[in-house]
């Protein structure tokens, strides 16, 4: 067998975007190692949605098929007003985007905790791949041969190598400081969000899969993720509020937003989380032996997905420049292209299109809203003419790039 150019991947987090790059290499037969600073995997209600751009990452990572059996499609998805609740603008996937040249490109769920449950069972499992818990890294260092990590463990401080090491760790990333320091070049929005995991009824109501109600102070939206109708209710608050504080506001704000103005016992709250909101991307993706991919990399509002979306888009790319250099296809520079990409991706397509829809969600006049959104108005047309509707969907696939154009060897 002919030498390869590199011995192994170290992937820090064991997160969505870590996992699905670990699939991914494993796959391909690269020997892979994820440090995760917990000891568990994450369970807060989190990302849930899967944007058409991320199905061709789940697709050839195999896990398209239980993603399919053990969650739901997403069809259609609404804008209403906030007091009679009416649809304002909105669309139906299911014929246009239900098989695109043999793919489904619908929105796809998984609630996040079963994904990456899902993920880290191919990994260790089938792929062979190991995973060490509770390792958080605090350094970074790198130099011809090789990178490393300074680790704390319960056993006390270890450094672990790589040839390459990709910092999958989150918002808070320890790869991206040790990088860069607190460089995290953005703003913070001026908004808190409550994520919740709720049980009700919004079918009686004749609610969508996805709802997004406009109010310059109640806004929210309510999506349907699993099977047995557990709904993500996520909604704007005061900031500053204390966690006891926004959970003792929780029930006024429901009976307040929600259709039927529920009481706590016509519904059934199981997860909330309060979240601060950013729009935030990394100097580089790439200094030297080490990589930066999805929300180590960049973050941005959760409303419309993009963040999670995004961040497998990147890990797809990543993917595929690192599968190019194993198999002597592409070179190292492929690593800068992959950085100076993916941030252009950000800049054109994740970070305006993201702080849009959460301007959309909020704004100051929702009666007017459709008269001055050009995106609702192209969803009102696609209501009538289903080959632009789903051209028109089928533009967010922007957020992807093909990096094997750049291989120097067939």
């Amino acid at each position: 067998m002919a030498s390869r150019p590199f011995k192994k991947v170290l992937i820090i987090g064991a997160g969505p975007s870590g996992l699905l790059l670990a699939v991914l290499l494993a796959k391909h037969g690269i020997p892979i190692e994820i440090l995760e600073a917990e000891d568990h995997l994450n369970d807060q209600p989190r990302a849930a949605v899967y944007g058409s751009p991320a199905i061709p990452e789940f697709v050839r990572a195999g896990l398209m098929d239980e993603i399919k059996t053990r969650g739901i499609i997403l069809n259609s998805m609404c804008w209403r007003d906030p007091d009679t609740h009416e649809v304002i603008a909105g669309f139906d996937a299911e014929k246009v985007l239900q098989d695109v040249d043999g793919m489904d490109l619908r929105m796809h769920t998984l609630v996040l905790q079963d994904l990456v449950q899902l993920m880290l069972d191919r990994v260790v499992g089938e792929c062979g791949g190991a995973v060490r818990w509770k390792h958080k890294v605090v350094g970074v260092g790198q130099d011809g041969d090789k990178a490393w990590v300074e680790c704390e463990t319960p056993e006390g401080r270890k450094r672990v190598e790589g040839d390459y090491i990709v910092g999958c760790d989150g918002a808070n990333s320890g790869v991206r400081k040790g990088l860069f320091g607190e460089e995290f070049p953005g703003f913070t929005w001026d908004a808190q969000i409550i994520a919740t995991n709720t049980y009700y009824d919004f079918e009686k109501f004749g609610w969508h899969d996805a709802n997004f109600i406009i109010h310059p102070e109640h806004f929210f939206m309510a999506t349907r993720i699993t099977q047995d109708n557990l709904y993500r209710v996520t909604y704007g608050e005061k900031a500053s509020l204390t966690k006891e504080e926004y959970s003792a506001r929780q029930a006024w704000k429901f009976e307040h937003m929600l259709p039927g103005h529920p009481k706590p016992s016509e519904y059934t709250l199981v997860g909330m989380s309060p979240y601060k909101m950013h729009q935030r991307c990394a100097p580089s993706f790439r200094v030297g032996r080490f990589l930066l991919a999805a929300d180590a990399a960049h973050i941005c509002n959760p409303w419309g997905g993009l963040g999670i979306t995004g961040g497998f888009v990147d890990i797809g790319g990543l993917y595929d420049c690192l599968a190019g250099i194993w198999d002597g296809k592409a070179d190292e520079s492929i690593l800068d292209l992959y950085s100076e990409k993916r941030i252009e991706k950000w800049q054109t397509v994740i970070d305006p299109i993201s702080q849009e829809n959460f301007r959309r969600v909020r704004d100051a006049d929702p009666k007017t809203r459709f008269e001055r959104d050009e995106f609702m108005q192209m969803l009102k047309k696609g209501e009538t003419d289903e080959e632009y509707l789903r051209e028109l969907l089928l533009g967010f696939m922007a957020v992807r790039y093909d990096f094997t154009q750049h291989y120097t060897k067939k």
